[in-house]
């Protein structure tokens, strides 16, 4: 997936995986996804996804800082 968020494209094609956290199992419409990138100019982003009654109903990327990346890692 792309998207681009203040004139950055974040691509999870292109950029480095680092980790995920699943919640639920697969068909779990509460169940979802976030998966941690980085990318090769050092950003951080979250893809996320996850079923209708999820917290990520729809697919998307959320741009993440440094510092909330490496809490992210740590509390997952």
């Amino acid at each position: 997936m792309k998207k681009v968020i203040c004139k950055v494209e974040y691509d999870t094609e292109a950029s480095q995986f680092i980790d995920k956290v699943t919640v639920g199992t697969y068909g779990d419409p509460a169940g979802y996804e976030e998966c941690l990138f980085k990318t090769e100019s050092g950003k951080f982003f979250l893809y996320v996804s996850g079923g209708a009654d999820s917290k990520y109903a729809k697919e998307d990327i959320k741009r993440l800082s440094a510092a909330k990346a490496e809490e992210w890692l740590a509390n997952k």
